[in-house]
């Protein structure tokens, strides 16, 4: 708990990943101010945070990419440091619109450093991704494993993980950290935030929670020919709030230091394959979960987990809730629905 009322700007954060971490950041005592432009997400995630933690985020209805608008913020609020999650993240998406993608993550996030700059705010977390390690050459992936990507989402996450880097070296004062999660998923326990993507979902848990309630008639398993126990692909799931503490971790971390440039896996460190998910769903829910196996999609890979002992020798971070925990959280909210549909971020 920290003694002193800090403010922390969390872009996105009215979104999935930034919702929960505003949860986390108003427990561990800062005061948050949310700027996001609602584009995948619902301003009604306010009042449940305000329901979770007894206290509403500040909000302000805007886009990463409004020059004027950021030094306004910047102007009228003592902004202390900046989480910034606000970024489009559907890989088939970023492949048919590239131009959006780069335009809203790597402009975007130029317009919010440069924003940051001017108002002399030094301290930033970003939400990065471990899709800037591009084809596993080796597992677990560790934070040293070369970066690539093998779409324009995820050539996004490396360009602006390369412009902080960039920064960092330049000019003095800067914290920054970087972090590179796996797949989130889950939602709070109290059942009033969590996932709801727009649409057909991109990933895996949201399409097996709609199978399971109905919305969806089965869970098409894209390959299981792949070399893993199973022959489904292999991933590394985390709480959604374990993600959301971890980013606490990370900014404490940056607030103890000076011109530190933090990269880290953020992860459980072990994989669970597509038909161990839909079987810890059913047991979770109760409820049968028919699939599919249909032909492997192009540029999936077999196996991605995390190293994550970095971030528990530099953080003392380290994911402690179970698969049954992320299914259960999540069938909570699946069934919820009533609560608040905070998707994407």
């Amino acid at each position: 708990m920290i003694t002193e009322k800090e403010t922390v700007l969390v872009t996105g954060g009215a979104g999935f990943i930034g919702s929960h971490t505003t949860v986390a950041l108003q427990e561990a005592g800062y005061r948050v101010l949310i700027l996001d432009n609602l584009c995948n997400s619902d301003v009604a995630v306010l009042d449940a945070i305000a329901e979770i933690t007894g206290e509403a985020p500040g909000f302000i209805e805007g886009d990463i990419r409004d020059r004027a608008l950021l030094d306004e913020v910047f102007a009228n609020h003592r902004i202390d440091a900046v989480m910034h999650f606000a970024g489009l993240k559907a890989v088939g998406e970023s492949s048919a619109e590239p131009l959006s993608y780069y335009d809203n993550n790597v402009n975007g996030s130029l317009q919010l450093l440069q924003a940051m700059q001017r108002a002399s705010v030094r301290t930033i977390v970003f939400s990065s991704s471990a899709t800037v390690y591009g084809e596993p050459q080796s597992l677990p992936l560790t934070e040293s494993h070369p970066r690539s990507a093998t779409n324009p989402y995820g050539h996004t996450k490396l360009v602006v993980e390369e412009m902080l880097e960039s920064l960092h070296a330049s000019e003095a004062g800067w914290r920054v950290a970087r972090l590179r999660y796996f797949n989130p998923i889950g939602a709070h326990g109290s059942g009033r935030i969590g996932e709801a993507p727009q649409g057909t979902p991109n990933n895996l848990l949201p399409y097996v929670a709609q199978v399971a309630t109905g919305r969806r008639t089965e869970v098409q398993v894209f390959g299981a020919d792949y070399d893993t126990p199973d022959g489904t692909g292999v991933r590394d799931y985390i709480h959604v709030l374990d993600l959301a503490d971890g980013h606490v971790a990370a900014l404490a971390y940056c607030r103890r230091t000076h011109n530190e440039l933090l990269t880290v896996n953020l992860g459980t460190g072990k994989g669970h394959s597509v038909l161990e998910m839909i079987a810890a769903f059913e047991q979770a829910s109760g409820k049968q979960v028919p699939y599919k196996i249909v032909a492997r999609r192009p540029g999936d890979i077999a196996q991605c987990w995390a190293d994550t002992e970095k971030a528990y020798r530099l953080l003392g971070w380290r994911a402690s809730r179970t698969l049954s925990e992320m299914c259960e959280d999540a069938w909570r909210w699946e069934q919820s629905r009533g609560g608040v549909e905070a998707a994407g971020k």
